[in-house]
């Protein structure tokens, strides 16, 4: 299977994506909504609520984009970056709505949607008027995955 057929499969799968999909599948972080399929020999996630998937691309989308400066981004194309930068916006944006867990690659997340339900809190229903900047010290300091090396035989 080329790669293009592989994406327009998985797109015609995966009608309401998971925005946290790289959280979830490279990181220890999991979500009460998500539901994982295979395509291929590769994971996929998708989200079983509308309204839930509605509220985290608002939640990461503005996440991505008070945090540009602190990536070092001059803009954001379509909501597309590197994957390391992706990793460190989702996974530092989610721990900056915890501020008492520690801000490593291995801190645990439970329950993604949980987090977003007391931003939404928060800010009485309109995640959009979260006060994102709070987030930006946890983007920009969350630190990247430590590489692996091979043992050489």
């Amino acid at each position: 299977m080329d790669e293009n057929e592989y994406r327009t499969t998985y797109n015609s799968l995966n009608v309401q994506h998971c925005v946290f999909e790289k959280a979830i599948l490279i990181l220890n972080c999991n979500c009460r909504l998500h539901e994982k399929f295979n395509l291929a020999e590769r994971e996929g996630i998708r989200c079983t609520d509308n309204e839930a998937q509605k509220n985290c691309s608002i939640f990461l989308n503005r996440s991505r984009a008070k945090a540009r400066f602190a990536l070092h981004l001059t803009e954001i194309v379509g909501n597309l970056l590197p994957h390391s930068k992706e990793i460190q916006v989702q996974k530092g944006a989610l721990l900056g709505l915890q501020p008492e867990l520690p801000n490593l690659p291995d801190t645990e997340i439970p329950d993604i949607y949980s987090l977003i339900e007391k931003a939404l809190e928060f800010c009485n229903g309109e995640i959009s008027q979260y006060p994102y900047e709070q987030l930006i010290p946890s983007i920009s300091h969350h630190p990247a995955r430590s590489k692996r090396t091979r043992r050489r035989k």
